[in-house]
């Protein structure tokens, strides 16, 4: 993982020299990853997405980006009766990738005026989700699982952008992980961003 977090800070670090401009947003996210084999589990979180546009034209630009995402789930249940127990769990979610993207209209770079906008892109990312489970039956007995899973794997994601006020943008984005490590999940992501 420490290699891949300075790969991504170099790539970010490298185009800096070479970016046009510097945008960033944050926002919400939620996460479906579902291993090879496995029940799907979904935990959301906050991102926060800096990029550099290397390339800029009149409505279009091409950026790299780190969009970086934490995410908290868990549930609890407790029923009452004669063979009934008590539950919870805790998810911790970490999503990292370094993507290329390709940006038109709203948002693509600080100067355009259009109010609608999209994106499209692809790059690679490592995603990590952990989770802890208790449980309790009604004859005092309690049973505890601890778990996690980490992968790296190629990324793509599109989204659309829609101008409010008169530089900023909302985001909808929509992502796809292909874990190529471990337990080779796939991993869905649905996010909402406001682009400062």
């Amino acid at each position: 993982m420490k290699k891949f977090i300075l790969l991504a800070a170099a790539c970010v670090l490298g185009y800096t020299s070479y970016g046009q401009s510097f945008m960033h947003g944050a926002g919400a996210v939620v996460f479906v990853a579902k291993p090879t084999g496995g029940d799907a589990s979904a935990v959301g979180g906050l991102t926060y997405s800096p990029r550099f546009n290397f390339v800029e034209k009149d409505n279009m630009s091409v950026s790299v980006g780190v969009p970086l995402s934490l995410g908290l789930g868990g549930s609890y249940s407790s029923d009452r009766g004669s063979y009934s127990g008590e539950s919870n769990n805790l998810k911790f979610m970490f999503n990292v990738p370094v993507m290329f993207n390709l940006n038109i209209g709203c948002g693509a770079t600080p100067d355009v005026e259009s109010r609608f906008g999209f994106f499209v892109g692809a790059g690679y990312g490592y995603h990590y989700q952990s989770i802890n489970e208790n449980y309790s039956d009604s004859f005092e007995n309690s049973y505890s699982y601890s778990g996690k899973s980490s992968t790296t794997g190629p990324v793509g994601n599109a989204g659309i952008r829609f101008g409010v006020g008169e530089d900023h943008n909302i985001e909808v984005k929509f992502s796809y992980m292909k874990g190529i490590t471990n337990d080779k999940p796939s991993i869905m992501g649905i996010g909402a961003l406001f682009n400062f």
